[in-house]
């Protein structure tokens, strides 16, 4: 692991969230907080204060998450897309944002977020 990192959790889904936490807070990391919806993500990115994201690409009602993953971009903040398959490709500029597969294993996680955190050092 290369530290302890302060995360942002973008997922719609309580129960995969609380467990994504639990996996988070297991290997070292802090939660910074919980986004269910795109104005809510948009709004905690402004608000600052984390080093790190994971965003669900297909939130409720079909919500688009690009441009959750464009602001992120824009404020330089690193970030791994979490999917649970069965979703077209990302758009080209986020083709290469890492990729965490739903259902999550502790043991992907740490590898997804050093990749996040890498490709923006």
């Amino acid at each position: 692991m290369s530290g302890s990192r302060s995360i942002l959790v973008v997922e719609d889904e309580p129960l995969i969230a609380m467990m994504l936490e639990d996996f988070l807070e297991s290997l070292g990391h802090k939660v910074a907080g919980t986004a269910e919806t795109v104005a809510d993500a948009l709004g905690r990115i402004e608000e600052g204060g984390f080093d790190v994201a994971i965003v669900d690409v297909h939130l409720k009602g079909g919500e688009h998450v690009w441009p959750v993953a464009d602001r992120l971009v824009a404020n330089n903040i690193p970030f791994v897309l979490a999917t649970g398959g069965h979703i077209d490709p990302p758009p080209p500029r986020h083709a290469d944002v890492p990729v965490l597969v739903k259902p999550y294993t502790i043991d992907a996680i740490e590898p997804a977020l050093d990749a996040a955190c890498e490709a923006c050092a």
